[in-house]
């Protein structure tokens, strides 16, 4: 089991997945990527590398513990294929996640998208960001999580809220790098903050 790290301006450890090599400096976590990388549960169920089941991107988490929370970093990514992103992660287990993701479309623009898996995986692309960083925020009220991304870290765009299922034990929260179709991609986070508190409205971008 590698060594949990502690990361600043988050409270509690995180752990590396196994084989990656995180590295975390003053305001500032990186890693890279490693060629054909992703969490996703394609949900055609169809065979083939585009819908296979995926597991593999190397991730930074850790168990911000009960109660509500707000995460967030300002994050990018050295982006070169269809797919590259820096992502914020929450995970309960293989079939129950979600992710929000700084990514670069297949169009070769730069877009926040997000993730959410309950059993299978959707999809949706929220809005392109013109330039190479974008803040990325993960929510939790409740049973409900919200996601939100900003341009300036902030007011704060609505990109969704979600329920990921009863009964799935602890989460954990952090960070992913991913290159799906490329090569690998050098993804980076900085300015990462977590709170106890809990958002007036899931909705109204504060």
């Amino acid at each position: 089991m590698p060594a949990p790290l502690a990361v600043p301006g988050i409270p509690f450890e995180l752990t590396p997945s196994e084989g990656s090599e995180w590295a975390v400096t003053d305001d500032r976590v990186e890693v890279l990527a490693p060629p054909h990388s992703d969490i996703f549960v394609d949900p055609s169920g169809e065979s083939g590398t585009a819908a296979e089941t995926l597991l593999n991107a190397v991730t930074l988490l850790g168990a911000p513990g009960e109660g509500d929370f707000v995460f967030a970093a300002r994050v990018g990514a050295d982006f070169r294929a269809t797919f590259d992103a820096a992502v914020l992660l929450l995970w309960a287990d293989e079939r129950h996640w979600a992710k929000l993701c700084f990514e670069r479309s297949p169009a070769g623009s730069l877009m926040v998208v997000s993730v959410v898996t309950r059993g299978v995986s959707d999809d949706a692309n929220s809005f392109t960001v013109d330039g190479d960083e974008v803040w990325l925020r993960i929510s939790r009220v409740g049973r409900v999580f919200a996601l939100h991304a900003s341009t300036d870290g902030d007011w704060w765009h609505f990109v969704r809220a979600f329920a990921l299922g009863d009964d799935l034990g602890e989460v954990r929260l952090g960070f992913e790098g991913q290159s799906p179709t490329g090569d690998g991609c050098a993804v980076r986070f900085d300015r990462a903050s977590f709170a106890r508190t809990t958002l007036g409205d899931l909705r109204n971008g504060s």
